[in-house]
């Protein structure tokens, strides 16, 4: 018997999820990288050879989804990780946000990632171990004007994997949410796409639209370092179940959490005066 793992991650060409690869090659384990482009991750499986295997993995066709996950347990006989990190960008006001911006980003971060992990979970059941890492973002505590659309899928995903985590600990499953500010992927820069511009939201949505493809190259995380701290995260005897990375992450989020505390505080009374009178 080995400690070796079995790695499934999602969109790994590029970004976290390549350097989540070399982070689990590093480790020791063996890695299924799924991309839309089999062929983007010749280059690892060459690097590699017996330890990645590359399967055709577009997230939001569920036909492709169940074959990725059979040909993982055919080819390596289990899986222990699976890494839900294949998305994308969108940036505009929510008026701005087409029914259909708004479904298709639900489809890549929401749908098929829950969908990955119910086809998942019966091989880690049996196994009576297994990690879902669920690449989040600090838009998914907290949002601002513009990335409404993107923090609504990523709160949706948090929301899921915060019940699932419970419903799965006493299978010795672990459920890791991480929530990376600015790192230096594709995120800012081919990874972002951008709705039809109102002129009504010029001042609020435009500042957005033009500093963040500005940051691409110059943000201060480093993906490789964000995937360490997965690694080690997933290897403590106490996972956490949410994990921001980056300072920008750390301090947006300690000031979100201060500001809703202090929210409620305020309207605790009225919070705590709207039961009946027995």
């Amino acid at each position: 018997m080995t400690n070796e793992r079995v790695w499934l991650i999602t969109g790994a060409t590029s970004g976290f999820g390549r350097a989540i690869v070399e982070a689990a090659l590093a480790a020791g384990d063996r890695v299924v990288a799924a991309a839309r482009r089999k062929e983007a991750l010749d280059d690892l499986v060459e690097r590699y050879p017996g330890r990645v295997h590359a399967v055709v993995l577009d997230v939001t066709e569920q036909k492709q989804i169940a074959d990725a996950v059979a040909e993982a347990v055919l080819w390596q006989g289990r899986v222990d990780v699976l890494v839900n990190n294949a998305g994308r960008g969108l940036v505009g006001a929510v008026e701005e946000t087409t029914d259909r911006e708004l479904r298709d980003l639900m489809d890549v971060h929401f749908f098929g990632p829950a969908a990955l992990t119910r086809a998942v979970l019966p091989h880690m059941r049996r196994q009576g171990s297994g990690a879902i890492v669920q690449m989040s973002s600090m838009g998914g505590r907290f949002s601002f004007p513009g990335v409404g659309a993107y923090s609504a899928t990523k709160f949706a995903l948090e929301g899921l994997s915060e019940a699932l985590a419970q419903e799965v600990a006493p299978f010795g499953i672990k459920v890791l949410v991480v929530e990376p500010g600015a790192f230096r992927t594709s995120f800012a820069g081919g990874g972002l796409y951008q709705t039809s511009a109102m002129p009504e939201y010029a001042e609020s949505v435009g500042p957005v639209r033009t500093n963040l493809p500005d940051s691409d190259g110059r943000q201060p995380g480093d993906p490789a370092k964000a995937a360490a701290a997965i690694v080690a995260a997933l290897d403590a005897d106490e996972t956490p179940l949410r994990l921001p990375l980056g300072n920008d992450a750390a301090d947006a989020v300690a000031a979100s959490l201060e500001g809703a505390l202090k929210e409620f505080q305020s309207w605790e009374p009225v919070s705590r005066g709207t039961d009946f009178d027995e």
